[in-house]
C-alpha cells in the first residue's frame, strides 16, 4: 500500500513536470512564430540594389487640420511631378530610389500609407504622385511623437525588399515631442545604423520648431532641416528638400526659408 502511494506520488510529480515543459513550450512558440515571420519577411523577398531608401514620414497629429495634411499630401505628389525632382533621380544613379510614405502621430500611432514603391524615371515618378493624390488620411489626432516615427520608419527600411546605397528618412512636423521616447534618443540609434533623419518643418504655430529639429531630430552625415513658412509652402520646401538629399548634397545646418511669393 505504501508503495503503491509512492509510486503514484512519483508518477503525478513527473506527470505534472512534463505538462510544465509542455505548456512552457507551447506558449514559448506562440512567442516565437510571429518573431520568426516578422524578422523573416523579408528574408524571402529578394533584394533590389537602389540608389536610396527614402521614408517621407508625415504629421497627422491633432495639431493637424484636414486642410493642411491635405497640404502636405499634395505637396508631396507635386514635388514628384517636377522635372527637377525627377533630373535629380536620375542623376543620383542607375538603380532608382525607393520610396515609402508613413503616416504618424502618437507612439502608437503610425502607419505606412504608401507602400515601398520604386522610382526610376519620369512615369514612374508620376505613377507615385497619383498614388499620393489618392491616399487618404488613416490616422485622426493623436498626440506628438517625434521618436516613434523614427523608429518606425527605420523598422520599415529594415523589413523592406530594398537595400539602399543610402538611406533616408524624412520627417515632417510643426511641433515638437510630447509623447513617446525622446527623439534624440531614438535619432541617435538609427543614426548607427548609417541612416539620415532630416526635417521639413512648418513654422506657422512654433517659428522656432526648426531649432527644435536641428537640436533634438535629424542626424547623420549632411543632415539639414528645411523649412516652410505655412502648409501653403509644404510643396515647394518639398521639392527643394527632395533635390537635396536624392542628390546626396552636403547643405548647411541653416537652410533657406520658403515664403510665398505675396510675401
Amino acid at each position: 500500500m505504501k508503495q503503491s502511494f509512492f509510486s503514484y506520488r512519483r508518477y503525478s510529480i513527473n506527470y505534472f513536470r512534463s505538462l510544465g515543459r509542455i505548456v512552457s513550450a507551447f506558449f514559448l512558440m506562440l512567442f516565437l512564430i510571429p518573431v520568426f515571420f516578422l524578422e523573416n519577411r523579408a528574408f524571402g523577398q529578394e533584394t533590389i540594389q537602389v540608389d536610396l531608401e527614402l521614408v517621407l514620414a508625415v504629421d497627422a497629429s491633432t495639431s493637424v487640420s484636414a486642410q493642411e495634411f491635405d497640404l502636405q499630401m499634395r505637396g508631396i505628389a507635386q514635388a514628384f511631378r517636377d522635372p527637377s525632382v525627377v533630373q535629380a533621380i536620375a542623376v543620383a544613379g542607375d538603380r532608382g530610389v525607393a520610396v515609402a510614405v508613413i503616416q504618424w502621430a502618437n507612439n502608437l500611432l503610425q502607419k505606412v500609407a504608401v507602400d515601398w514603391f520604386l522610382i526610376r524615371d519620369q512615369e514612374s515618378a508620376a505613377q507615385f504622385a497619383d498614388i499620393v493624390d489618392e491616399t487618404p488620411r488613416y490616422i485622426f489626432g493623436g498626440g506628438t511623437s517625434i521618436g516613434g516615427a523614427i523608429l518606425y520608419s527605420t523598422r520599415q527600411m529594415e523589413i523592406n525588399p530594398f537595400i539602399g546605397a543610402r538611406k533616408v528618412i524624412d520627417i515632417s512636423g510643426d511641433g515638437r515631442s510630447n509623447q513617446g521616447a525622446p527623439p534624440e534618443l531614438v535619432r541617435n540609434q538609427s543614426t548607427t545604423q548609417g541612416i539620415v533623419i532630416n526635417g521639413l518643418t512648418i513654422n506657422n504655430e512654433d517659428p522656432f520648431i526648426d531649432r527644435y529639429y536641428e537640436k533634438f531630430v535629424i542626424g547623420g552625415t549632411g543632415a539639414f532641416v528645411q523649412t516652410a513658412t505655412t502648409y501653403e509652402d509644404f510643396g515647394a520646401a518639398m521639392k527643394e528638400k527632395l533635390i537635396k538629399e536624392i542628390g546626396g548634397v552636403p547643405v548647411a545646418a541653416k537652410p533657406n526659408k520658403i515664403k510665398l511669393a505675396s510675401q
